[in-house]
This record gives structure tokens, sequence and C-alpha cells, in this order.
């Protein structure tokens, strides 16, 4: 086993009252990484998390937490002698606790002085010592996150494991708290994978994301890469947004679209002649007043700082096209826009 890595999962299988949910699973966390694994509802990331934890079992298949196997077809170490450290949906703080026996509570087997002085290291972290003694309900949302946040972490954990431990806030601190936990974790060096259903949120505290699909793994990569280098046409269509639009290769560098001949590196090898399709993102469309192309706007979705027009072009073909937002054009409106693709990202039809 390589040193770095935490967590490996090889060919996990984990079926539910006899339906598959999880098919043939690798992968693997290295030591003091973020990853993250998004996917749609009901695509098994949950039931993932929680065969790491130890609450479901697999059917097939190896998890070893530090080159140890803690679970297999045969056997599975008990949740609580995992070292696996977990923060859920609704947090369940314990309400009648204050913040530092909510915080202490997992270092039963700690001596007085060690569990106080690890509490206090903790509440240090995360800018809450002054609320040491407020009750949960006291606590604005935010708040209540962080303190299940370093009780899960308190004991030092190898793994720590959240399940969506977000989606009860607003969009915009979902985010913030993201970005948050994201510097608690690498400041105190624990190894993490959460689950969410948030690019945004993925994209502001992982390392590496897994795109989730009927319980296989699509593909596990930097945010950067599945953004512009997708494995396969479903994490295209998820991660981020765009369209895509119909064309023909002309030889390894060009592309015939109804938008006009497309030049660049194409991510795979077509042979001449083949119909493809070509993800087009908002980001490669220019919104350029002084361009022949035009496309009418169909929609608009003011976004602060942009505009997200969605076009349509001569052809029929819909187009996303991000602006800024002094461009303010109306439904009905035709604009000028070119494309400026750096990495043509195509899939055959």
């Amino acid at each position: 086993m390589n040193t770095r890595e935490q967590l490996n999962l090889t060919q996990v299988c984990v079926s539910l009252q006899g339906k598959r949910i999880v098919e043939d699973f690798n992968l693997t966390v290295n030591r003091g990484d973020i990853g993250c694994l998004v996917g749609p509802s009901g695509c098994g990331k949950t039931t993932l998390l929680r065969t790491i934890a130890g609450f479901e079992h697999p059917d097939s298949g190896t998890i070893e937490l530090n080159g140890q196997v803690i679970a297999d077809a045969e056997h599975s170490t008990s949740p609580e002698s995992r070292n696996v450290g977990m923060v859920f949906q609704d947090l369940a703080l314990f309400p009648h606790l204050n913040v530092r026996k909510n915080i202490a509570f997992g270092m039963r087997e700690k001596q007085k002085k060690e569990k106080d002085e690890r509490v206090d290291e903790l509440l240090d972290l995360v800018n809450m010592a002054e609320y040491a003694n407020s009750l949960p309900h006291e606590l604005s949302g935010g708040q209540q996150q962080r303190v299940a946040l370093i009780r899960a972490m308190a004991p030092r954990p190898d793994l720590l494991l959240l399940d969506e431990p977000f989606s009860s806030q607003d969009t915009e601190l979902r985010v913030q708290l993201a970005h948050e936990v994201r510097d608690i974790l690498k400041r105190d060096q624990i190894t993490a994978i959460l689950v969410t259903h948030d690019q945004h949120e993925a994209f502001a505290i992982a390392d590496r994301i897994g795109v989730v699909c009927h319980g296989r793994l699509r593909q596990w990569d930097a945010a950067f890469d599945l953004y512009h280098r997708p494995a396969d046409r479903f994490v295209a269509d998820f991660i981020g947004e765009g369209v895509f639009i119909c064309g023909n290769t002309i030889d390894h560098r060009n592309i015939q679209t109804e938008l006009g001949m497309i030049e660049g590196e194409l991510s795979m090898q077509f042979e001449s002649g083949t119909q493809i399709d070509l993800l087009v993102r908002p980001d490669d469309i220019i919104h350029d007043d002084d361009s022949p192309t035009k496309g009418t706007v169909i929609a608009k979705d003011f976004r602060g700082a942009g505009h997200l027009y969605t076009l349509r072009m001569p052809g029929s073909t819909r187009l996303l096209c991000l602006a800024p937002s002094h461009h303010d054009h109306q439904v009905g409106e035709s604009i000028g826009v070119r494309l400026r693709l750096d990495h043509l990202v195509i899939f055959e039809r």
C-alpha cells in the first residue's frame, strides 16, 4: 500500500433489501485529502458512506483503512472499532448539553485534562471559545454546524464522513461553510469524505470529486478536470452548465458545426466524418456586438455580476451565454456572439 493512501475501496458492491445500490466501486483517498461524492438523488452516495462507516455491509469487494481490511463479504469491523467519525444531516447535537460537553462526548475514554485541552483547541480553531457554555438552541445554524464538525473531529478519527451536512442551510451560507470546513479540516490534518448534491459545495471543499450514477463511480478527479475533461457524457451533463451542439469531424483538429468550422485539439480521436456532439459551456460563448453570428434571447437569468442568457441560434440550436450584467438584453432581442473554445470536449453521437 502507498503510505499516502488512507482509504481504499476495491470493487465494492452493496445491496439493500435485495436491490443492488452500489456497483463495482473503486476509490482511493490520500491521507489529509478531502474527497467528495456528488450525483443525483438515489444514486448510492449515502449508502456508500454508511458502508464505509460500518452501518451497511458490502456484498463483495474490500474496504481498507490505513492498509487494514475493515470490511469485505466475509466480515465487517464494527462502526465503533473503525476510528471513523461521522457528521449527519441533522447534526444530532445533544440539546441538553452545552457546547463544551457536546464536543467532549466522543472522548469518554480520555483523561479530563486531555479532553479539556482538545476541546479548547477545537473551540479556538473555529473561533467559538466564547460559546463553550451555550446550549445548541442558542446558536445559529452555522455555529451548530461547526460544533457538530469539531465534535466528530475531537477523537482524532482516521477518517471523517460528512453526509450532506450543509443541506439545511441556504445556498450562500452552504458555500461559505464549505470553505470554512475545508480550512478547519486542513488545519487539523483530517482526512474526510463529503456527500452532497450541490456542486458548488463540492468545488469549495474538495481536493477530488467523484461523480456517481446508478451506484457506479463515473469519474474521480479534481474539479477543473471534471469540468474541462469529463470522462463521459453523463459527467459532462452533470457537472456545470452547458449544451451539446451537433457536428462532424473533418480531421483531428476541425469540426464542422452549424455555428461554423471549429478548430482545436480534440479531447478524443475520431475518424474523419464522424457525427459528434460538442460540449459548449456558457463561458465558451463570448457576447460580442460586432460578431456576425447572432442568437435570439429566449430566456435570461440575472446573477448579480452577470446574466446567463439562453439563446436560440439560426439553426434552432440553443446555447448558454454568460455576459457581464451591464449587457442587459431583453427576451426576443438578437445579440452577437462568438465561440472561444480553448479545449474541445466531444462525444460520438
